[in-house]
Formats: C-alpha cells, structure tokens, sequence
C-alpha cells in the first residue's frame, strides 16, 4: 500500500475512532487519531472522549508509550488539527512536536480561533503538514460544533408535529398529540442529540411538559439535555421543568438573538426547539432555525392551532421554502396506529417575513 492510500484509510479509521458511541455531545469537537510508522503500518491509535479528558493526539501517544513504540519519524493523521492552546490539557501541537512525529496530516482545519495554529507551529517546527484529506467527512462528524464555532451561536433544530392541514392541536385541546407512537420515539432520538431543548413560557405554563429524553419505554437517559425556557411571564415552581430531573435555565427575554447568546456563552451548541407557534414564528422571521423536523400525521382537523405564527407573508411568492433533505415515513409501532411521515429541511440562513423580535 502507498503513503497516500496509508494515510487515506488511517483517515477513515480515525474518523470512526472520533464517532466512538458514548461520547458526550459538547462542548468540544469529535476528533481521532491514527499514528502511522514511516512504512505505513499502524503504530497506535486514540480518540478524544469528552471535555476535560485527552485529546486524541494525546491518547494515542499515550498508547503508543504505554507499549514501548516508538514514534519518533511517524506521521500522525488526525481528523481535526492539532490544537495550539492550553486548556484543561496541553496543546497536541506540542505535544506531537515532543513525541518527535515528522509528519502531520489532518483533515479540517480548527475554526477556534482559540485553539487554531497547531498546523503553523508544526511547520515552523520543521513538522511537514498536510490539510484537507476527508475534510467533508470530518466537517460532517462535528456538523453542529463547526456551525457553532463558525456562526458564535448555536444551531436551532425546529421539530413540529402537525396534520396534513398543518394544524397542531384541535380547538377543544383533545389533541395532546397529533403525531404516532414512533413519531415520539423518534423525537427523542433526536432531543438527545442535541445539548439544549428550548420552549417557551407559554409552552410550560400551557402543557407542563416534562422536556426530559426518554427510552422507548418512558425511562429517562443518564444524560439529559439543558432545558431553557424563553420569555418573561413568571414561571411557577410546581412546573415540571424545574424539577431535579435535568437542569433548567429561564432565558428572561423574548429576543431569539439574545437567548441564543446567552446559551452559546454557556457553551451550548445545539438547540432543539419545541416551543409553540408564537415562538417557531420568533426564530423563523429572525433567520435563527437552520434545520427543521416536520413530522406529518396523515389526518384532517380543519381547525384548531396552527403549526407556526403569523410570519407576514402576505403572497405565495414570498413563501418560506426550505430545502428538503430527507423523507422518511415511520411505520407504527402500536397497533391501530397510522403512518406518519417525517420530513428533514435545512433553512441554508433563510429567515421568513419581516424580522420579530418577539416571543412567547
């Protein structure tokens, strides 16, 4: 095998590495690690396995130690470049300079302007370093952390549930949920990829829901994500998100900009918001929701509260069209039970109507 295609599958490897299940979302990126001996051969091999522990660099080294290998001349492929800062542990920048690699090759450059400069201080060094090899792989891996760094605010995941006439609930509130069994299962694989659930004020003092991650059998996850609430109204302690099943943080302001603000400042890169229409339609005319989770229940209401707000559009022409990128229809899992269908989009900054600043 040549050093290119060594080098290639060492990639893939680390990048698999980097994806190891059971590492926590956020703060920090996903990253692996591949050392390689001049000839190609694998040497050792880490990952990073959450704030606070070693980065990958650093774990393989550590490995390769632990094992008398030696790793002075070998190349280091990793998935994102070696950082150049001290934080809870030292720059791998300098770490792999003192381990004596000789060759460097990663595939996405560090948009932390923190901790960016690991390629420069390597090859000032003497270190010969390469970027870009899988980078859309790797860009693809830590999607929300890169959109996060490079934005300085979360991404928004909007999830709805509604008809097929785009209604949420019926008039008289019969309606708890208009989507299936599987549908919520599946909203909650997708609440515990994410490291903020955010409503609104109206939403908890309406509905009193719970905002924990559960199983399918209604037991919460170890983790649980951060729940923010939004707005100004009080909230009153009997509620069920102040309890002591997760943390919770009411965001006093009815600004999209500023809640999210306050939630990148805490180190939060990934909100899932599942507030209600008057909160949707805040975040959509503000250009704040990147990706939305529409899941479609195959029934008529014909009235009842709508899926989103009012967002000023008063012409098809200036409809908000989204950009569909996955369909997938969700076969029931209770008996009697229909179908629903759930539709991915992605926003691409698209904002809807005239800016709001409002809330619930």
């Amino acid at each position: 095998m040549n050093a290119q295609a060594a080098e290639t599958e060492a990639m893939r490897r680390a990048l698999a590495l980097a994806a190891t299940p059971g590492v926590p979302l956020g703060p920090n990126p996903r990253v692996g690690c591949v050392i390689l001996s001049p000839a190609g051969e694998v040497l050792a091999e880490g990952h990073h396995r959450g704030a606070g522990t070693a980065h990958a660099e650093a774990d393989a080294l550590a490995r390769a130690r632990a094992a008398g290998i030696d790793v002075t001349g070998a190349t280091a492929v990793v998935t994102l470049e070696p950082c150049n800062h001290t934080g809870r542990t030292g720059p791998c920048a300098q770490a792999l300079l003192e381990a004596g690699v000789a060759r460097v090759v990663h595939a996405q450059a560090d948009p932390n302007p923190v901790a960016a400069g690991g390629a420069r201080t390597l090859r000032d060094a003497g270190v010969e370093v390469e970027s870009g090899l899988l980078v859309e792989e790797a860009r693809a891996l830590n999607e929300v952390w890169t959109f996060a760094v490079e934005h300085g605010r979360p991404f928004v995941t909007w999830k709805l549930a509604a008809t097929i006439d785009g209604r949420s609930a019926a008039p008289d509130g019969t309606s708890r949920w208009v989507s299936s069994t599987a549908s919520r299962r599946d909203t909650h694989r997708l609440r515990a990829l994410a490291d903020t659930m955010m409503v609104g004020t109206g939403t908890i003092l309406d509905d009193d829901p719970l905002l924990t991650v559960r199983d399918d059998d209604g037991h919460p996850l170890p983790h649980q994500p951060l729940r923010a609430v939004m707005g100004l109204r009080e909230v009153p302690a009997t509620k069920r998100v102040l309890n002591d099943d997760a943390e919770t943080v009411l965001l006093r302001t009815r600004d999209p900009h500023e809640a999210l603000a306050e939630l990148y400042a805490r180190d939060r890169q990934h909100v899932f918001l599942e507030g209600g229409p008057t909160l949707a339609g805040a975040f959509l005319r503000a250009g704040l929701v990147d990706e939305i989770v529409c899941y479609t229940a195959p029934f008529l209401l014909g009235a009842g509260r709508s899926a989103v707000a009012d967002l000023g559009i008063g012409t098809i022409a200036e409809a908000y069209r989204p950009r569909v990128v996955d369909v997938a229809v969700l076969e029931p899992v209770v008996e009697g039970e229909t179908p629903d269908v759930r539709f991915t989009l992605r926003t691409d900054g698209l904002a809807a109507g005239p800016r709001a600043a409002e809330g619930e």
